[in-house]
């Protein structure tokens, strides 16, 4: 994109911040910028009404003038303080439009694939404008700055008018070298710049191990393992790769510096010197000549090094950043068939997998291999396999968070994707084996199951007891209100079989409010065998009103499954209810007969409930 087209870019960013804020911050810019020269010509006023003038009539003589640079320097300084309020409500606007938009933008995609590329997590994390060091700047700062940069050439103008009253040449002899002076010492901060660049994954990595130690995770390992001095030893040697490239060049700037300084001291010396031999010959006053030598500096301030073009050179690359992120997660418009498929409401529907396959994007496995597969309504259908045989992809499929990449997922004949992500989630609820804990209350915890209608407490109160949570609430300090963090006041922490439990309830609380497949993978892991045989109990008496896709790897718990199928290589091995598939004698019942064995030697087999997910195994 040009520099002009980039530079107008931020000037449209100012939008967000509304015409009348910008129209009070461009006035308070404006006569921020013409200070300089009102200043050196209230200056030069005042000398020459005091030169000549008798001792006792230069009071006199003086108080107009003095008047005049009194109220210079009254509105220069309430400009001043003006202007900071003004540029702060100016850049939260902007930025906050900016986040709303790019979080609109990563949340609008109805897949997770394209979100998973750690390339477009990298651009997120530019466009997020949240800047973690001095050298990133937010879309609000850039465009402030750029604001600054151009009204400041209106003083700039200014003060070569003030510099022509005296001699046209003296424009050229300090405009150039101001300009030439602002351009090398923005080279020389650019520079600067990349050098900390370069060490920024050093920093990255030091930064990691800082919140190990304060974490309350790697913090025990760290500390129950000695290693306290160790990972001090970490963050130093990380620090030191991120701000040596910094102090090797700052070791070799100050030729560079001395190169700038003469560029400034050589003209002015010489501007000077020349303005006073003529006024002391008598070619100008000793007016015009205070005035020339007060704007001669101003314009060599006003081109000097600045914050505004690190802030527009910043800036722009997180509009960059922001604009790659649009382009990759743009999806194609909804034909019509999209937008007026209609999901069935008020009954489970026959959601069929119809010679699917997948494979994750840069890998070449197929996870999932011409998969035929039926979920019939209000069955308990459980699915069973080894890690890594494609059970949790299956998962992610059915959802809409991937899209196949043959073949198709159908909700009574429709293509879940002409029924749009929206629709379909509103009549899926989905538990997965590594769930999310929200650091909010209980009740908000498994109202998430459905957030986005009034909270039914009559659901929420079923949906506990269908998860068994009930026995959880009852020893929490504030029950329901109970925040589960303890970072937050009067939270607590939970087991991981009790989050298991409110995770399970947010599930079957969407299921109490209008969702009609209740998806399950490893729901129980973390449950003792009593607790787990009794939620089992409840979900299999919930299937007359919705279906039930279970996932576990304990082999025991879906024996009351109305059909339990085997999924090996992404592809059904064997189907069929627990007893068929015992009697058929294959891998089922091989599994089946391990477990037992373990069982009655005393272990609770959670092979399952430790496991990585799939993606570990086929993602990478």
């Amino acid at each position: 994109m040009p520099v002009r087209a980039r530079r107008i870019r931020l000037l449209r960013a100012l939008r967000a911040a509304r015409p009348p804020l910008i129209a009070a911050l461009c006035a308070v810019t404006v006569l921020n910028a013409l200070i300089p020269a009102a200043t050196a010509i209230a200056t030069a006023f005042l000398v020459s009404r005091i030169s000549g003038h008798a001792p006792s009539g230069l009071l006199a003589a003086a108080t107009v003038p003095l008047l005049l640079f009194a109220v210079v320097m009254v509105a220069g300084h309430a400009a001043e303080a003006v202007t900071v309020p003004l540029e702060f409500m100016a850049k939260a606007r902007i930025d906050g439009a900016h986040r709303t938009d790019l979080a609109r933008l990563a949340a609008g995609g109805p897949t997770v694939d394209r979100l998973e590329s750690p390339r477009v997590q990298q651009l997120i994390r530019i466009a997020r404008a949240d800047p973690r060091n001095w050298t990133e700047r937010t879309p609000g700062d850039g465009a402030v700055g750029q604001l600054h940069w151009l009204i400041g050439l209106v003083g700039a103008a200014a003060s070569c008018g003030v510099l022509a009253g005296y001699a046209w040449w003296l424009v050229p002899a300090l405009l150039v070298p101001a300009a030439l002076n602002g351009f090398l010492g923005n080279r020389m901060h650019g520079r600067f710049v990349e050098a900390w660049r370069s060490g920024i994954p050093q920093g990255v990595h030091g930064a990691a191990w800082e919140d190990a130690l304060a974490s309350t995770g790697e913090g025990k390992d760290i500390r129950l393992f000695g290693l306290e001095e160790w990972t001090v030893a970490q963050i130093r040697r990380h620090l030191r790769g991120l701000l040596e490239p910094v102090w090797r060049l700052g070791a070799k700037a100050w030729r560079a510096d001395l190169r700038r300084f003469l560029l400034i001291a050589v003209p002015l010396a010489g501007v000077y010197a020349a303005v006073a031999g003529g006024t002391a010959h008598g070619d100008a006053t000793v007016a015009v000549e205070t005035a020339v030598l007060a704007t001669g500096w101003s314009l060599f301030q006003a081109f000097g090094l600045g914050e505004d073009a690190r802030n527009m050179s910043a800036a722009l690359e997180t509009l960059d950043a922001y604009d790659e992120v649009r382009e990759a997660l743009r999806r194609d418009e909804p034909d019509e068939a999209r937008a007026s498929a209609e999901p069935t409401t008020g009954r489970a529907t026959v959601v069929r997998f119809d010679d699917v396959c997948f494979t994750y994007p840069g890998t070449k496995r197929r996870v999932i291999d011409h998969l035929d597969l039926e979920i019939r309504p209000n069955e308990l259908l459980a699915v069973v396999g080894l890690n890594g045989a494609g059970k949790s992809t299956l998962i992610k499929l059915l959802s809409g968070l991937y899209e196949p990449t043959a073949g198709r997922v159908t909700a009574d004949g429709v293509d879940i994707r002409q029924l749009g992500a929206e629709r379909w989630r509103q009549r899926i609820s989905v538990v997965f084996q590594d769930f999310v804990r929200y650091h909010l209350t209980v009740a908000q915890n498994v109202a998430l199951g459905c957030g986005d209608v009034p909270l039914d407490y009559d659901a929420l109160e079923a949906a506990a007891r269908d998860a068994g949570l009930g026995d959880v609430l009852d020893r929490l300090p504030d029950g329901w209100d109970t925040p589960l963090s303890r970072t937050r006041t009067g939270g607590v922490d939970l087991s991981g079989g009790q989050w298991q439990q409110v995770v399970l309830a947010r599930a079957l609380y969407a299921v109490r409010t209008g969702a009609r497949l209740l998806v399950l993978d490893e729901p129980t892991a973390h449950l003792d065998v009593r607790t787990e045989f009794e939620v089992f109990d409840r979900l299999a008496a919930r299937r007359g009103e919705t279906s039930v896709v279970l996932i576990s790897h304990r082999l025991s718990t879906v024996r009351q499954a109305d059909r339990i199928v085997l999924l090996e290589n992404g592809r059904i091995a064997e189907s069929g209810t627990h007893d068929e598939l015992v009697a058929a004698g294959g891998a089922y019942a091989a599994m089946f007969a391990i477990q037992a064995e373990r069982f009655q030697r005393g272990y609770d087999d959670v092979s399952g409930a430790d496991a990585d997910s799939e993606e570990a195994t086929t993602h990478g």
